[in-house]
């Protein structure tokens, strides 16, 4: 057996980054696919992650969940040198919502770079069904398509339709994505959030309409009668609370976030509503490939999405400054190889 190692980028401790060695992988389970890994996203999760506030992690761990690579072998359907974009979640199979068509919340299910060792290494090998064909993508479109693929997922959770009115709080990159494909769909999109630098960077490379710092603002624009969809992307209850008053009669409050907190709301004003309150969890399938298609026709703009590309030595010297930074970024790529 080779005594061979590469470099991974792990979290040793909460705020402790580092490169270390990892044995190169010799042998790949039946039904798994050997990649060399080209790109890595950093998300809120690996921000979270240094910052020893993710809930179901233990250190140390090897980050990276956004991943595009090159198959390594021929194997399992697919030839050495495909490009491809990694699903990282991996699911049982077996359970219910497995059973039901619902992988995306598996109830055994483990996420690359959180629950298992992830992709900011060299080579990983993953189920060949978690792999989807990129052709006509670059390496970074491919490594940006799971985040986006989470707020293409939500809007098709929703329900949104050409001519809705919808609201997006919360302009981080999965409130961004979010708000890009409701667009898609054909709603009027309005964007809210605290900072008024995120709204004018979402205004400028995406040309969305300046939005709102307050839900107040944003519901008197309105006639006070609220929005048809509001998603919610802003990791905050008291955001979310804030949020349902905001809904139209009628309507959808879809949950992309994700918070600890409790969340209360007035049941009165929830059932004179009649609204529906949707959980939204990471993506399908489908998903992924309504985010391809959409880079390969032109219709989401890679480079404006895209703040800085590094490498991963760069990372280390770089990543607790980014992870105090980030409300300035929206994606940051590690590229590992073309």
């Amino acid at each position: 057996m080779s005594n061979e190692t590469m470099r991974a980028g792990v979290v040793v401790e909460p705020g402790n980054f580092a490169l270390e060695p990892r044995s190169v992988v010799n042998e790949v389970p039946d039904g798994w696919v050997l990649i060399d890994i080209c790109a890595v996203g950093l998300c809120g999760t690996d921000y979270h992650i240094l910052e020893g506030k993710h809930p179901f992690l233990n250190y140390p761990r090897v980050i990276g969940h956004e991943l595009s690579g090159h198959v390594a072998r021929d194997g399992e359907g697919w030839a050495a040198g495909d490009l491809v974009v990694v699903n990282p979640y991996l699911t049982c199979g077996e359970c219910r919502a497995c059973k039901r068509g619902k992988p995306n919340c598996c109830y055994n299910i483990e996420v690359l770079g959180v629950h298992r060792d992830g992709g900011l290494i060299p080579q990983l090998a993953v189920p060949a069904d978690n792999l989807y064909a990129a052709e006509g993508l670059s390496a970074i479109q491919a490594a940006m398509v799971e985040f986006l693929a989470i707020g293409a997922h939500a809007v098709q959770r929703s329900g949104v339709s050409k001519g809705d009115n919808v609201l997006v709080t919360g302009v981080g990159p999965i409130g961004i994505g979010t708000a890009l494909f409701a667009r898609l769909k054909g709603a009027t999109v309005t964007l809210l959030d605290l900072s008024p630098e995120r709204l004018a960077m979402a205004a400028d490379k995406f040309g969305f309409s300046p939005g709102y710092t307050s839900v107040e603002d944003a519901i008197s624009t309105t006639n006070g009668e609220g929005y048809d969809i509001l998603f919610d992307a802003t990791g905050h209850g008291a955001a979310i609370e804030a949020g349902f008053l905001a809904v139209a009669h009628g309507g959808s409050y879809v949950l992309v976030s994700v918070v600890k907190d409790n969340i209360t709301f007035n049941d009165p004003e929830f059932h004179k509503r009649e609204m529906r309150l949707i959980g939204s969890r990471n993506a399908l399938k489908a998903d992924f490939d309504w985010v391809m298609a959409a880079f390969r026709d032109n219709l989401i703009d890679a480079e404006a999405l895209c703040s800085t590309v590094l490498t991963l030595d760069e990372l280390a010297a770089q990543f607790n400054g980014l992870a105090e930074e980030r409300a300035d970024l929206i994606k940051v790529i590690v590229q590992l190889q073309e």
